[in-house]
């Protein structure tokens, strides 16, 4: 059987991928692809990185995306609606281990969608290789609990963003519209399906050629891509290293831009921006300010989401349990204290009780905000 080239082989899926799809940016197509072989090495890496495709608006390629994924990796098993008890199973209980493509992940995890915690717990738990799903199978008395292992690669698109806790351990691609200049094939499926398919089966082939040079892997990772984003991009890497050729620096190139975006994309917490808006708007060089006067300040904030916390502008009993998530230097839950004032006595804030928390969880001032909206390309 004649080797595969490997260099070759990723150039030919990229140019698969580019027929179809316009990504936001080169960096895309090449972790796309890097995904795309790692789905068929899953089992030779600690953890799998998620794969999500997000746009803020529909019509932005994230299902074509998705779609033309499942012609290149194992066992597709495309899972819009899924219950988390279908995906259990059938990422535990089938022969072949399916590859998750989860499309409208939004009415999921979504701004009107329940919390789904199940099915997050299965992507989060999924993402490491001992990773297991505990549940009660039997009936009444009977019940016993049964560890069902969690191990998959997943990839999801859809509109908005994600769960904190999915989005770290995620490559983001970012998509947008095409714009008018910017041409694909239409996807017929009769048509390409099978074209996929043969280009899957060359990745299969070549992982298994492959499968012991990737097995156990340090790949060099570029520097300050450490803890998470190394994790997610460490599997994707060893492979761009056994491909050789202009993969290795292209796989890396394209780490740093992905990481540094979604790093500068992500939406802080509620808490981390509020932390954020109250040292650099609010405070400012103030030692102390009562309660209604940093209400007042932060709800006047053009672009801030304080006015309308769902539909009501904040009030001092939701900026006391905001505040009460984080502690002083000394340990104790921020809150609420007398200041004296020419008037009287007055509840509010102290600098000194919110400076640790600022140096925490609060980015440098006039290093970039951490309040930024969701970035669009």
């Amino acid at each position: 059987m004649t080797a595969i080239n490997g260099a070759k082989l990723l150039d030919a899926v990229e140019a698969f991928h580019r027929r179809f799809n316009v990504f936001p940016r080169e960096a895309a197509y090449v972790a796309v692809v890097l995904w795309n072989a790692h789905t068929h090495l899953l089992d030779c890496f600690e953890s799998t990185p998620r794969l999500a495709f997000l746009s803020p608006e529909p019509g932005s390629g994230k299902t074509r995306g998705l779609e033309i994924c499942g012609t290149l990796v194992p066992s597709p098993m495309v899972a819009v609606n899924a219950s988390p008890a279908a995906l259990f199973r059938a990422v535990s209980g089938m022969d072949a281990r399916p590859t998750i493509l989860f499309d409208e992940i939004d009415t999921v995890f979504g701004p009107k969608a329940k919390d789904n915690e199940e099915l997050r717990g299965l992507l989060n738990a999924g993402h490491r290789r001992t990773g297991v799903s505990y549940w009660c199978v039997g009936d009444g008395s009977t019940q016993t609990v049964q560890a069902f292992p969690s191990y998959a690669a997943v990839a999801v698109a859809g509109l908005g963003w994600l769960p904190d806790t999915i989005l770290t351990r995620s490559v983001v691609i970012r998509m947008r519209r095409r714009a008018p200049n910017e041409r694909v094939e239409a996807f017929r499926s009769r048509i390409h399906e099978p074209e996929g398919h043969a280009l899957r089966d060359q990745l299969a082939q070549w992982a298994d050629s492959i499968r012991d040079d990737v097995t156990g892997a340090w790949p060099e990772m570029p520097d300050g891509v450490s803890d998470r984003p190394a994790d997610v991009w460490e599997p994707l890497l060893a492979i761009a290293d056994a491909a050789g050729g202009h993969w290795p620096e292209r796989a890396r190139a394209a780490c740093i831009e992905l990481v540094t975006a979604a790093t500068a994309g992500d939406k802080a917490s509620l808490g981390i921006r509020l932390l954020t808006d109250l040292r650099d708007t609010v405070f400012c060089e103030a030692d102390r300010m009562p309660t209604a006067q940093i209400v007042a300040g932060l709800c006047a904030m053009d672009e801030a989401p304080w006015a309308d916390m769902n539909g009501r502008p904040l009030d001092s009993r939701q900026l006391a349990k905001q505040l009460g998530e984080y502690v002083t230097a000394d340990n104790t839950p921020i809150r609420a204290r007398n200041i004296r004032t020419g008037t009287g006595v007055v509840k509010g804030y102290y600098a000194a009780d919110l400076h640790d928390a600022w140096q925490r969880y609060c980015p440098p001032p006039g290093a970039g905000s951490a309040t930024s909206a969701t970035p669009t390309e």
